[in-house]
């Protein structure tokens, strides 16, 4: 069902409502509904209970706080049992959970200048913001609380978490006036990238579920401190969007391409270069999914 979801997601159906692939209407955003719906249908049924929500958090997560450690007592879950505290008291002491009454989702959307290149269908940061409004729709369905930091480059902007569909519906219709505005100026800041990042951290609570979008191309001691940091506060997903041309190199020709003004002609006909831009990819890959792997985060 994911591999089908995923399909749809990036292969559109072309509406009269669209931005062709270059930007993102609010339309498009809204029905994003249908594919979190679908996807919660093949879920198991959750357990019911009269302290939380309809349902259980879809997303990773015990969905329970802590809330004291005392003498093991008969009955008590042996596997709630705080075996540092034992070892220390000489005695069995167990830890005490309450439920939470819901969860905080966030999303961080980068919608900068990384993100304007797409070899097919749509730009990396149409998709992007497809799969924030999916976040955010599993989010809403589920009872949680979502929110949204979005990063245009420049400048970000906050939304604290609510279980609101008006309140989905106003990010949503911010994510697509961004989505067009970015075409006409484009920016890059990676001072404010950092900013924008430690800004997220700072809102965001301790068991949060927190979603990273970007193409991540950017690395760095700075971002891998972030990156920790986050990672030991909340449930980390970082969603990592790529074109397909930046994966393998484009068909056996001559490509004029520019950057900074500098204009350059690539031969894409040897192998010997077709495996250096494939090895180049994979490697930078690579490095992503160990860091991750580490931080025990998800990739």
């Amino acid at each position: 069902k994911l591999k089908k979801i995923t399909s749809k997601l990036i292969k559109p159906k072309t509406s009269s409502v669209s931005g062709n692939g270059l930007f993102v209407e609010l339309d498009e955003l809204m029905n994003m509904r249908k594919y979190a719906t679908y996807l919660q249908q093949g879920k198991n049924k959750k357990t019911y209970s009269n302290q939380v929500g309809d349902v259980k958090s879809a997303f990773k997560g015990r969905g329970v706080e802590m809330d004291e450690i005392r003498e093991y007592q008969f009955g008590d879950d042996v596997r709630d049992i705080d075996w540092r505290v034992t070892a220390r008291k000489e005695k069995p002491y167990t830890k005490l959970y309450i439920e939470e009454r819901d969860r905080e989702v966030y999303v961080w959307l980068d919608l900068s200048a990384i993100m304007l290149f797409g070899s097919n269908i749509e730009l990396k940061s149409v998709t992007a913001s497809k799969v924030a409004a999916f976040i955010g729709w599993i989010a809403l369905n589920n009872k949680d609380r979502f929110g949204c930091v979005i990063f245009d480059g420049k400048k970000s902007w906050v939304f604290k978490p609510k279980n609101d569909r008006a309140y989905l519906g106003a990010i949503f219709n911010k994510i697509s006036e961004i989505s067009k505005n970015i075409l006409k100026q484009i920016q890059n800041s990676e001072e404010e990238r950092v900013k924008s990042l430690k800004l997220l951290r700072t809102n965001v609570k301790n068991r949060a579920n927190v979603f990273v979008i970007s193409s991540f191309v950017y690395l760095g001691d700075e971002y891998n401190k972030i990156w920790t940091s986050l990672a030991k506060k909340t449930g980390l997903f970082m969603i990592n969007v790529f074109d397909k041309l930046e994966e393998k190199a484009p068909l056996s020709g001559q490509y004029m391409v520019e950057y900074n003004g500098e204009k350059l002609l690539i031969d894409t006909s040897s192998k010997t270069y077709k495996k250096n831009y494939a090895d180049y990819f994979s490697s930078k890959l690579k490095q992503k999914e160990i860091f991750c792997h580490k931080m025990s985060c998800n990739f």
